[in-house]
């Protein structure tokens, strides 16, 4: 395993994050190709053994039980100080919002859930899961830069935002006297690149850590064409972002399993290798110890720049799907309902 900084912070990560939205109670949440805590023990040991140090979760998994999970397993497997530990928080939602429970006290309400899920103290990095639209933005800052300051996180991230979003965040923070997000999780693959078009630029410039999710389009950057399994099947979220582009997609899928069979790798290795080369840690869902094992292993492929140059060549421009497309209705001041299992916000 390599390791590396997030971003300008001083957390210490490894080059894969084992993302954990598919451990937890499959009756509680909105993926039935969830894991049990059997055997999501079993993926996080072995994730150690492996070398890997970062682990991705959010109160919205499975209605919290995937930070239960985690948690659990870490206190048995692991030292708290050899592990960085991540976890999401929700936008409020319009009963919060009613009630006027400001971002703030939304915030922190929201990090003493997950610290009690976690059964921990603190949290490595505390990340906003989407922009809140119904909550000024000096509000959200000013909550996170409390929870900083109260010790009960190191540092803060974002995800599923815009670059100009990030930017305007950030700059409100180093004029405030904040504390400024260090990372961001978008959506970004081998077969939706579309972060390249302005927030990889916005990273690189100001040193934030990319730890894009979706690395491997679920599933689809894994397998061969004509290979399935429960997850392809059964995870309707990932066809509603990938299902409208399978033609075009595919044709890079085809040159990712060429690429793979001429080089004696798995598909795996070859989408992560790519990705590697673009950001700081992606984070990789596993729902079976191969899949860490796999991921594992790209840490170590390099890519030639003739077969990276071959890889990208097909691709073409993507709409925004999931809740980047939200977003987007969202930014030009039109209605919507946001929602994440059956959670409305």
């Amino acid at each position: 395993m390599q390791y590396t900084k997030l971003g300008n912070s001083e957390l210490t990560v490894s080059r894969i994050c084992l993302g954990c939205m598919g451990f937890g109670d499959a009756g509680n949440g909105q993926h039935s190709w969830t894991i049990d805590e059997a055997h999501s023990r079993g993926i996080i040991r072995r994730s150690l053994e492996l070398g890997v140090n970062f682990f991705d979760t959010a109160i919205a998994y499975q209605s919290g039980t995937s930070e239960q999970y985690l948690g659990r397993a870490l206190k048995d497997f692991a030292r708290r100080d050899d592990v960085v530990v991540a976890t999401k928080f929700l936008p409020r939602t319009q009963a919060e919002v009613e009630a006027g429970i400001s971002g703030q006290k939304h915030i922190e309400q929201m990090l003493d859930k997950s610290l009690i899920n976690l059964g921990m103290d603190h949290v490595d990095l505390y990340i906003c899961h989407m922009w809140d639209y119904q909550t000024p933005l000096y509000d959200i800052m000013e909550g996170l830069d409390h929870v900083v300051k109260a010790g009960k996180t190191r540092c803060i991230g974002i995800s599923n935002c815009f670059a100009w979003q990030l930017a305007k965040a950030n700059a409100l923070a180093e004029r405030e006297g904040f504390a400024r997000f260090v990372s961001v999780q978008g959506h970004y693959n081998l077969i939706f690149r579309e972060e390249e078009r302005e927030m990889a630029a916005l990273c690189r410039e100001d040193q934030i850590a990319m730890t894009p999710y979706s690395a491997l389009a679920g599933g689809r950057l894994a397998r061969r064409p004509g290979e399935t399994s429960r997850r392809l099947k059964e995870d309707d979220y990932a066809r509603l972002k990938y299902d409208a582009t399978a033609e075009t997609d595919g044709v890079i899928i085809n040159r990712a399993a060429s690429l793979a069979e001429k080089k004696g790798v798995s598909m795996t290795e070859i989408s992560l290798a790519w990705l590697l080369t673009k950001v700081t840690a992606p984070v990789v869902g596993a729902t079976k110890p191969g899949h860490i094992e796999g991921a594992a292993k790209a840490v170590g492929l390099a890519l030639s720049a003739e077969e990276t140059d071959w890889l990208e060549e097909p691709y073409v421009p993507h709409r925004l799907v999931g809740v980047m497309a939200q977003n987007t209705i969202a930014s030009a001041g039109e209605g919507h309902v946001w929602s994440i299992g059956n959670q409305k916000i």
